[in-house]
């Protein structure tokens, strides 16, 4: 039978000291950032979502982003190499999770770089943002595990944003939301819908048509439920702060079969 699981870590008590490119340091509540966290996995598993957690990195202060860790499709794992030196020690511990749920594990291999928050699947169809984090080389990497898959692997550019998925993510119908000011090229998605928010870029597809998303994008919200969805809005103001976004928060396994 098809299992639905979610790869998440509780966040680090040095979330506060974690990585910020595009956006300002502000002080970030780490005890609230656990409790937003809570409350975040027990909204996936409300709608279907078995979380698996992983062990808590503590000396990882962006271990809690765990989606840059990994990329999965179709029961294969390719283990991210990510861009910024300080958060490859995150790796292990999901490897050992995704092999531990009956995937095949590849991994990046140096020099390139690839951070899982680049990569934006639609079905088959697997968008990678080069820019920042991700290198031309992890790129190639990413195309010659998943091609093979028939997976379509389209490079598109990321500079105004640390990764793809800051700054965009797509509907169930595969149209591609963004916040058009930090999209460096809307011409690179065949259906594009501009949000009004920068936080209502970003959903998490529970199925069923039900999105989850953050709470800071209200008029987001109101244009997805107008459009038919069901928004599930959670406060993630702490992770906000750090340039983190609901997906990635967690690592979505739809297609496993256990």
């Amino acid at each position: 039978m098809p299992s639905a699981k979610a790869i998440v870590r509780r966040p680090s008590p040095r979330l506060a000291e974690g990585l910020v490119t595009h956006i300002d340091r502000t002080p970030v509540d780490a005890a609230l950032a656990l409790r937003q966290w809570e409350v975040y996995v027990v909204a996936l598993r409300a709608h279907g979502w078995e979380p698996v957690e992983v062990p808590p990195a503590d000396d990882c202060p962006d271990g809690v982003f765990v989606e840059d860790t990994v990329v999965v499709h179709k029961n294969v794992a390719l283990i991210a190499r990510p861009g910024a030196a300080s958060r490859r020690a995150e790796t292990a511990t999901v490897e050992e999770a995704v092999t531990a749920l009956g995937c095949s594990v590849n991994r990046i291999r140096e020099p390139g770089t690839l951070d899982g928050g680049d990569v934006l699947k639609i079905g088959d169809t697997l968008y990678v943002g080069r820019g920042g984090r991700t290198d031309a080389g992890g790129v190639r990497q990413l195309r010659a595990v998943f091609e093979p898959l028939g997976a379509r692997v389209v490079a598109v550019p990321v500079s105004k944003v640390l990764h793809l998925k800051s700054a965009v993510t797509a509907l169930p119908d595969g149209t591609v939301i963004g916040y058009p000011p930090l999209v460096d090229d809307l011409r690179a998605f065949p259906r594009f819908l501009s949000v009004p928010e920068e936080s209502g870029a970003h959903v998490v597809l529970l199925g069923g048509g039900k999105l989850l998303m953050a709470a800071s994008a209200p008029k987001s919200a109101e244009l997805f439920a107008d459009l038919g969805y069901e928004p599930v809005p959670v406060d993630i103001s702490e992770f906000e702060k750090m340039e983190g976004c609901v997906t990635c928060l967690s690592v979505r396994l739809r297609d496993l079969y256990t």
